[in-house]
């Protein structure tokens, strides 16, 4: 099964992910949420696992240009909603590797991995 990484392709962190995956061999596709979007059901299924809260990035610029209504009072639905709609929102990189599933690019947890 090959691994999948979400994200954005001018974003560093992915630059960092990509690169460590192409100099272990790693075998991946790209899904760049800027030109494909987010599948409701992939990012349902993340919700589902690791909550929405380590999923939506409060702190990324997407996210604070939106207006103070959408910001406030977040909820499962809501923080969806923001992530479907702006796909920027979404921390990344989002890896998915059979039943692994990592947000954000930590060396260790990779190499933890694929040991």
């Amino acid at each position: 099964m090959t691994a999948t990484l979400y994200g954005i392709r001018a974003c560093d962190t992915m630059k960092k992910a990509r690169s460590w995956l192409e100099e272990k061999g790693v075998a991946f596709t790209f899904h760049d949420y800027k030109t494909a979007g987010v599948d409701r059901q992939a990012l349902e299924r993340w919700v589902d696992r690791l909550g929405w809260e380590a999923l939506l990035n409060r702190s990324g610029t997407t996210f604070r240009k939106l207006p103070e209504e959408q910001r406030a009072d977040l909820d499962r639905d809501r923080a969806m909603a923001i992530m479907l709609a702006n796909p920027s929102s979404i921390r990344r990189p989002v890896l998915e590797d059979g039943d692994a599933l990592l947000v954000g690019f930590k060396p260790d947890a990779y190499a933890q991995h694929w040991r």
